[in-house]
């Protein structure tokens, strides 16, 4: 763990404050320096690629939970024994698959062939095709799953007790949802938001296959060749992020639902 994973981070911080030069501009001078972290603040271009993807992380994340939320107390409050277990493996099924494969068979689906448009023809729309909207749309399902099972083990860990306490003081359904099971489950939901989040802020290989925008992945695997340095420093961006993020996690419980 030290190693490996803490070591590559070290690393990866020290080349971001290295700079490139030589004879053909391809030569990594070890050299200390801010230029490429004053590039990241100074160029509208990151500026607006580092937006542009953290806004899709947190979208996809809003996403899921609301689709995830009802999908997981269906299986934990309302689901027989029988059909929570169908549930689960239909959940878990998904992620058997190959992520590039599930990549293409959404650059399939969005295409002017695809699926979609062949759907939405006879009403006369279209797909969102190669766009930042398709984008949202494969995030969203790819990484659901990982949303739904916090969600599920939250909701699931809530003793009827409790419930049953609030009917007895009086506490309709909704009431009681809004006072005991959400705050309940909001630590799951934090955490299960993690996964989500932290898996659209760095993935490259499906904005480079559906978006036909930059986002922070793609940049830093563009630029890796011919500036390793300032693509070592652009990849300290989610990284930062990241460590706001379960920073904020933690002060709201979320690792205690883990």
């Amino acid at each position: 763990m030290v190693v490996i994973y803490l070591g590559s981070l070290v690393l990866l911080l020290l080349a971001s404050f290295w700079s490139v030069g030589g004879l053909l501009g391809t030569e990594i001078v070890h050299s200390w320096n801010l230029d490429n972290y004053r590039t990241l603040v100074e160029e509208p271009v990151y500026r607006d690629v580092a937006f542009r993807t953290i806004s899709m992380a947190a979208l996809v994340t809003i996403a899921d939970a609301v689709l995830a939320f009802p999908i997981a107390y269906y299986m934990a409050r309302v689901a027989s024994p029988r059909t929570r277990n169908l549930l689960v493996v239909a959940v878990l099924t998904p992620l058997w698959a190959s992520y590039l494969v599930k990549a293409y068979s959404w650059r399939t689906i969005l295409g002017e062939e695809g699926v979609l448009n062949w759907l939405l023809a006879p009403f006369g729309l279209s797909g969102p095709g190669y766009t930042s909207t398709g984008l949202w749309l494969a995030f969203t399902y790819l990484w659901l799953p990982f949303m739904i099972l916090p969600i599920y083990a939250g909701l699931e860990r809530i003793p009827s007790s409790l419930l049953e306490a609030s009917a007895d003081l009086g506490g309709r359904s909704l009431r009681t949802f809004w006072k005991v099971t959400l705050p309940l489950t909001f630590p799951a939901i934090v955490a299960g938001s993690i996964f989500t989040f932290s898996l659209t802020l760095g993935d490259y290989i499906l904005p480079g296959l559906i978006a036909n925008e930059q986002f922070i992945g793609t940049v830093i695997y563009s630029d890796r060749g011919l500036q390793l340095p300032l693509a070592a420093a652009f990849a300290m961006v989610p990284v930062a992020v990241m460590t706001v993020y379960l920073w904020g996690a933690k002060r709201l419980g979320a690792f205690e639902s883990l």
